[in-house]
Formats: C-alpha cells, structure tokens, sequence
C-alpha cells in the first residue's frame, strides 16, 4: 500500500479512479444526492489551492474553517495541505468568543465559513479583531453585510488562482511537501480549562492510516460511509481522510438534525459515530418492540435472545454455533433484524466504528444481538484518534479494544493513568510549553487524563481521572460510569452526576420530554407546563424507580440517592456541553448551585 501525502492524496486518487463517485451531498432544493467524482474533486482542490496561493497564503500559514460537513470543507482542507499550510477546523455551533479565541491563539487571518450564522459571527469578530483579515463564505446564499467589503463567496474565490504563476507556486509546494510539516491544529473542547491547541503532523495521520489498513482489511473502495459527525471532530476527520485514502465514497451529511432521513436515502455501509446515537436507537428499537402486539412482540425479543447467542456466545467465541440456533438466527437476519436496519437505514452496514465517550455495555450487547456491527474503540485528538478498538469477532464486551498496532500503552501504577507512545502521538499543544511538560512522561509517554486498565493487549476504560469524586464518607465514585447506567433509559436524555464532597451521590436529570409526556398522557396526568410536570409526584415516583432498577448491580454508595429534573437541556450554546457534548462539569455546578443545594438540604 502507497502512503501519499495528504497534498496529493486526492490527485492520486483521481489518476486511479477517473470518474468513480468520491463524494455525495444532498442537494436541500430538490432532495437529491449528488455526486462529485474523483477527478472532479482533484479539480477543485487545484483551483483552490491555486487561489490560496495568488490570495497570498505562504507556507505554514495557518488556515481557519468554520463550517458544516460540506464538499468545499474538504477542498478548503486539501488545498491548504497542497500549499503546506496548516488547517485549524472550529465547530460550526462555536460561539464568537470562541472563535476568537482560536483565531487569535493560532494567528488566523483568513478564514473559511460555511452558512449564515458562522459568517455573522465571524464578521462580528473581524470587526474587533486585529488577526482576522478576510472571510471566505462557502454556501453562495449567505447575505453579507452591507458594510462588509472584504468577504468573498467561495465560487468567486477560486477563481483568482487562474494563473499560471499561481498554478508553479501550488506544484512546487506539493513536491516539496513533507510528512514533517504540520497539518492541522485542533482544539480541545476544554471541560474543565482553557481550550487547547492539538498539533498533528501529516506524519501523525499517515502513521494512521498504515496502522488501520493493518487492522481494518475490511474497508475497501466498494464501500460507501455517511459523514456524520463534524469533521472538526478527530473521530470523524480521521476517519474521513482513512475512507479517501482507502478510495470510499463518501456521502457528506451537512445538517446533524437530517441524519435519520439521509441515513435512509444513503443506506452507508459505514459510518463512525458516538454513543449516544447508538443510544437514540437502543431507545427507539424497544419503544417499537413493546408497541407491537402480543405474538409480534414475543417474536422479537426471540430475536434478540437468539441473536445474542448466536453472535456472543459463538461466533465471537469463534466457536461453530448449533445447526439449529444458526438456522433459527438466519431467519431472524433476514426478516425481523432486516426490517429494522432497513428503517434505520443501516441494512447494508458492514463497519460501525463508535467512540468519544463511554458506550454502556447493555446497548453494545444489544446491538450485537440484533447484528448491527459496531465496533467500539477509544483515543483523543492527541493520539490521532484511535488508540485501541474491538476487533470484529474475539471482542470483550466491557473493554475499549485491543491497542493499535505500534501503539505503546502502559498504566501508570500510581493513578492507574493510561500512557500513550507512538507516531500518531501529538508533538504537543500549539504554543503551550508549560502544558507540554505536564502533558507528557520523561520516557515521551502522553498523559490521556484517563484511568484505564490492560490485561494483555486489551485495554479498559475506567474513569476521567478529574472527573473522580470523593464523597465526605471518604468514598470515591466514578461520575461518567454512573452515567453511563442509567443514561440508555427512554426517559432519560441526560445526566449529571453530582457527589464530590458531599454526603451521597446526587445528580441532575434532563428528561426525554417526548418519552415522559407520552407517559403523562397515559397516566392522565394533567399538567400546564414543563416545569409543572417535572414537579408532578408520580412523575418523581418514576424516575426514582426507574434509577434504582438501573443501579441494583452498584454498591450502596455509588447510588444516585436524589435527583433534580430540569426543564432545560445541558447545551454547548449554554456552555454545560463541550462541542463535542462532553460535560463540562465545573459549568454546571455553578449554574445549577441553588437547585444542587436544595437537593443535598437535609
């Protein structure tokens, strides 16, 4: 396998595969899935490169991009890496504030932005700002403001590059590209500080790439993979770069809240993702199983209880299941399993890679039970994403995966911390020498911030080692893990645990409003208001019911004792959420103080 550096990946790619589809985007006016083939995409990036070039971007500049998923997200990516610039993605639901943050720490002065709201709030920083000089708006529909007169749209842009000087200064630059040179900064989400630029070298990900073909033989150019999650994110950026460099097609998702329709439409047989869309599924796939009639519903959890044995307790096992249990799963497979990946829009899912947070094992053995394929795996932005995942068959159920070929992972005995070595390690945070020094070991290991365990080349995951707790009874409890158990609830969308210092263990719930007034309606339990149902006592009487029946398996003092329901959702706008809906736990204990005081008041 040829490793191309990522300023000529895709010219590469267009010599091999000519008109083959590359890229698929959905067109909002008619409904319909356009393709974009390879030659075409290699095109485009050429003539942005060859813009960035004649606009005066130099090498190692860095460049901003401040969008959705969209095709001129990743010619923007592309043609930055053929000048030998550096790109800096920021999330397209960050704030000002945020951005310039971003803009000024890593020196932006042009800047990329995909849809109305990220141009407003970037001219609103432009205007204050003495770094950023100039916007590039991708979609053609934004309004800019009248009093705007440096902004261009993204189809007038690559325009100026047509010249011949342009186009020697963009070649020579990608024939003296180095793996060396530094692709990209991306910045943390910062739970509990100040946001952190992540540098990684072109390197880092052409390390990753050699490493995931080595355990991933199954993603091959046949395959075709949603692009879902922000490509800001590690995870997917990391994921979508692995699928061009594999010659995937690769369906761009711009709009997160039309994923379940463009699921339907594209039928992905891969697509990384979080947990808690797994989650969302989980939920839904029971509430349809208890809305079938008797005999249905007796049908389909049959299904289940086959389809966990026959996938857990033997193929996993690599043991040859009895002729009676396979035949009885195969029918399973194609009718009632089919039928709900048909929906889902998963039917011809062969590769479902899940990280970013913790994954409770009920919903991974659900989800294997019913033949859906995910694979879980774990690794930060710092590690180029993945530093283990689960292997296809041979997987624990309750462990994070095996660890990455040349990936070096050890605990530190002291805090039980997991520790990182390899290439796809960071080289360490952009202009942040004192962080550098804490963030790694004297023999180069990268501190994770995570406690874990390994036995063998398996590692397990067992807490964020900041966000431990330890009650006044001396007792310490792992938030995300209690979180984690009762979060896959129908009548749960999220959780707070609270316990540090304080006599027992509390937390703040944001109920399913959907799932919980459906419930009111049955119940006949009036109510004028939200605020007035949360406050209704059979509604209390549920969820401290339905708490205790998740928590019979955990020790006394783990157990949430008393809750607060809230009639507002933990939100990145409202700072609970990080971009990449992490809690940011210091945020809610101060904006929930009052409500926290009254739940621990004797």
């Amino acid at each position: 396998m040829v490793y191309y550096h990522y300023a000529e990946l895709i010219h590469r790619q267009a010599e091999k595969y000519g008109q083959k589809t590359a890229l698929k985007y959905r067109d909002d006016a008619t409904g319909k899935w356009l393709k974009i083939s390879w030659r075409e995409f290699s095109d485009k990036i050429m003539q942005a490169a060859k813009a960035m070039a004649a606009f005066g971007i130099e090498e190692h500049h860095t460049l901003g991009i401040y969008s959705q998923n969209m095709p001129q997200y990743l010619y923007a990516d592309f043609a930055a890496y053929a000048n030998r610039a550096v790109s800096v993605p920021m999330y397209a639901t960050s704030s000002p504030a945020q951005i310039d943050y971003i803009i000024r720490d890593a020196s932006v002065h042009t800047l990329f932005v995909g849809e109305q709201l990220q141009y407003n709030n970037a001219y609103m920083v432009q205007k204050e700002s003495d770094v950023l000089k100039r916007i590039i708006v991708f979609d053609s529909q934004v309004k800019l403001n009248p009093e705007d007169k440096t902004s261009i749209y993204f189809d007038d842009f690559i325009k100026l590059g047509d010249n011949a000087l342009a186009e020697s200064t963009v070649k020579i630059r990608i024939q003296e590209a180095s793996t060396e040179d530094l692709a990209t900064i991306i910045y943390t989400s910062g739970t509990t500080g100040e946001s952190k630029g992540v540098m990684l070298h072109h390197s880092n990900f052409l390390e990753a790439m050699r490493i995931h073909d080595i355990r991933l033989p199954i993603v091959t150019d046949k395959e075709t993979s949603m692009c879902f999650l922000p490509l800001t994110h590690i995870f997917e950026k990391a994921w979508t770069y692995l699928c061009l460099h594999k010659g995937v097609t690769v369906a761009i998702n711009r709009d997160p809240k039309m994923i379940q329709q463009t699921l339907v439409e594209i039928q992905p047989s891969m697509m990384c993702n979080v947990p808690r869309f797994w989650e969302k599924v989980y939920i839904g796939v029971h509430e349809k199983i208890d809305s079938f009639p008797g005999l249905l519903r007796k049908m389909a959890m049959d299904a289940v209880k086959t389809g966990h044995a026959y996938n857990l307790e033997y193929k996993n096992l690599g043991k040859k299941a009895p002729f009676g249990l396979s035949c009885k799963f195969k029918f399973y497979d194609q009718t009632i399993f089919r039928v709900l990946k048909r929906v889902l829009g998963v039917v011809n899912g062969r590769l479902f890679p899940t990280a970013g947070a913790p994954l409770s094992d009920t919903i991974n053995v659900f989800l294997q039970s019913v033949n859906i394929p995910i694979v879980y795996g774990y690794g930060l932005s710092e590690t180029t994403a993945t530093v283990s995942f689960c292997p296809m068959q041979g997987f624990v159920i309750g462990s994070i995966g095996e660890v990455m070929p040349d990936v070096e992972v050890k605990i530190d005995p002291t805090n039980d911390e997991i520790l990182v070595r390899g290439k796809t390690i960071t080289s360490g945070y952009y202009k942040k020498p004192e962080e550098n020094k804490k963030s790694f070991t004297e023999d180069g290991y990268l501190r994770t911030g995570d406690a874990g365990r390994l036995e063998g080349n398996v590692l397990f995951f067992k807490e964020r080692i900041k966000d431990l707790y330890k009650t006044s009874n001396g007792k310490y409890i792992a938030p995300q893990a209690i979180e984690n158990a009762v979060s896959a609830d129908k009548y749960i969308a999220q959780v707070a645990v609270i316990g540090d210092q304080r006599k027992f263990v509390g937390a703040l719930i944001v109920p399913d409003f959907d799932s919980l007034e459906a419930y009111a309606t049955q119940k006949g339990i009036a109510y004028a208001s939200r605020e007035e149902l949360i406050k209704d006592p059979q509604i209390l009487r549920l969820y401290g019911s339905r708490l205790e029946e998740h928590q019979k398996d955990m020790a006394s003092f783990e157990k949430i004792k008393r809750f607060v329901l809230l009639s507002e959702p933990f939100t990145s706008a409202g700072r609970e959420l990080t971009d990449t809906l992490k809690l940011r736990r210091p945020v809610i204990l101060e904006k929930y103080a009052d409500r926290i005081e009254e739940m621990y008041a004797e």
